[in-house]
């Protein structure tokens, strides 16, 4: 605490800064002054907790000093000494403020014990009025929570007293950018570049586990707009802009109307499982974009472009697989799905792929993660476009340790392809376009380059698997029909005859 001590008397006020020991009382002697225009001109700008005064000094009396002080928004406490006790001049003193009106000379005791008194008066009020505003915050965040939330009785609210009465409001949220590290997000008043004294630019409250902020007036708005323009490219790695996330609602000119704000930004953050990569801020512009039709449901998701994703893999497509995981990306976004059930749609996609191309390359050496480990990571994410990239990177791997790739004739992959789908129902307009190529070209190339037609490949490479199965003796003829591709046993029997010349029961009995 820190005491300022005027009088006019040069041996005097030397005396009362040794007459006891200040520090002992919890005081530091901050300043001194001579006369009364000195001593309030000090008082205002100090603002010491305690003033030991002289009631008669030149150009401004004690009692002046201590009224004009007081006017002026001095909080202080005041301890008068005058050279005569007189009763009328200590209650005057009293009226304005004095706590203590002592007479010269000066008793060591009786000072000591009045800065004591003060000092402990001090400490009281301080931790009565930290009560207070603590108290009158928690109150303050409880109606501003309310206000939010739009069950308040907004008549009953002093609008004054809680600092709401701008033109406009607007709702922000302000997190981590980065979910995977626990760091203190940056000051939002520095990042705003604003002081926000007595919160009269923006009030911060703490609602459902969100940093929440009320931006306040036009002041307020246009400043984080300046914030705003900051985005208009990434920022820059490391940087404070590169920390913090944003949402933002629309703009309001009611205080009755803010809980729209924070509606769209409670939106906004749970759509922020959707952002692109490096993109920090999202506002309520969104929110009011046309959606487009939708035309897969989240159950046929996984199977339906299960089947896509093995073949795009199998033909060594990358751009099939990039622009249909684009796709898929995009329908999940307008699905309106909680983000559990997108993540499981995505984790039974990839274990669905994952089992095709097991079942179709069993004897190569793929690095597969193990199913529990790529549920995990997958659970992990906060971003679809974290998944998204995941899938990418493994079809990839996939792609490249199991895909064909001559580099030069694309019969080559065509033929690759054959041989590990033959059991599928294949047809040359559906194969024709994972190779870049329309059906009646591929078909073209086929005769040219093997001498016969698609359909009849496929026969002749289903009927020399078909004499491998019989040689082994296990399966019956119905059951190697069907792993070879061939529904119906008789249409098999017919085929085999026509490449063979001797039914497939013959055959086996010619081993």
């Amino acid at each position: 605490m820190n005491v300022l001590i005027a009088d006019d008397e040069k041996i005097v006020l030397e005396g009362l800064k040794y007459i006891i020991d200040w520090n002992a009382l919890g005081f530091s002697i901050c300043q001194t002054a001579s006369d009364g225009a000195d001593a309030l001109e000090k008082i205002l700008s100090l603002k010491p907790d305690l003033v030991l005064m002289d009631i008669r000094m030149p150009k401004m009396t004690g009692i002046e000093v201590v009224q004009a002080a007081v006017e002026q928004g001095y909080e202080g406490k005041f301890i008068i000494l005058s050279g005569v006790s007189d009763f009328k001049l200590a209650q005057t003193a009293m009226r304005y403020g004095v706590d203590f009106y002592l007479t010269k000379p000066i008793d060591e005791d009786e000072l000591e014990k009045a800065v004591s008194t003060v000092h402990d008066l001090i400490q009281t009020e301080t931790k009565n009025q930290n009560f207070y505003n603590q108290y009158r915050d928690r109150a303050k965040q409880g109606i501003l929570q309310e206000i939010m939330q739009n069950i308040c009785d907004y008549s009953r609210l002093d609008f004054n007293d809680l600092h709401l009465n701008a033109n406009i409001y607007q709702v922000i949220s302000y997190e981590n950018y980065n979910q995977d590290y626990f760091y203190p997000t940056w000051n939002f008043a520095d990042l705003m570049r604003v002081t926000n004294q007595d919160n009269n630019t923006f009030d911060i409250i703490e609602l459902n586990q969100r940093k929440i902020i009320l931006l306040k007036g036009d002041f307020a708005i246009s400043k984080f707009e300046d914030l705003l323009l900051h985005y208009k490219v990434a920022p820059q790695k490391g940087s404070p802009f590169d920390s913090v996330f944003l949402a933002y609602g629309q703009k309001v000119s009611r205080v009755r109307d803010i809980h729209l704000s924070f509606e769209d930004v409670c939106r906004l953050c749970d759509d922020r499982f959707f952002c692109e990569e490096n993109q920090h801020i999202i506002g309520y512009e969104s929110l009011y974009q046309q959606v487009p039709e939708q035309q897969l449901s989240v159950k046929s998701l996984a199977p339906d472009y299960a089947e896509k994703f093995c073949n795009f893999i199998q033909s060594n497509n990358q751009t099939l697989i990039a622009e249909t995981l684009r796709e898929v990306s995009d329908h999940l976004r307008y699905s309106n799905l909680d983000i559990t059930t997108i993540k499981h749609s995505l984790i039974d996609l990839y274990i669905l792929v994952k089992q095709k191309i097991m079942q179709l390359y069993p004897n190569v050496d793929i690095p597969f993660l193990a199913n529990a480990s790529a549920i995990d990571l997958l659970e992990r994410k906060y971003y679809l476009h974290e998944i998204i990239t995941f899938l990418a990177e493994q079809f990839d791997l996939w792609t490249h340790s199991v895909g064909y790739s001559s580099g030069e004739n694309v019969m080559d992959e065509v033929l690759y392809y054959i041989h590990h789908n033959y059991r599928e129902n294949l047809k040359l307009e559906n194969i024709a376009p994972l190779f870049g190529y329309s059906s009646s070209y591929l078909g073209k190339v086929f005769n040219k380059k093997l001498g016969i037609n698609f359909n009849s490949y496929i026969d002749q490479v289903r009927i020399d698997e078909a004499k491998k199965l019989l040689e082994q003796n296990h399966l019956k003829v119905y059951e190697i029909a069907e792993q070879v591709g061939y529904s119906n046993v008789d249409y098999f029997h017919k085929k085999f005859k026509k490449y063979v010349g001797t039914s497939p029961a013959e055959y086996r009995k010619g081993i």
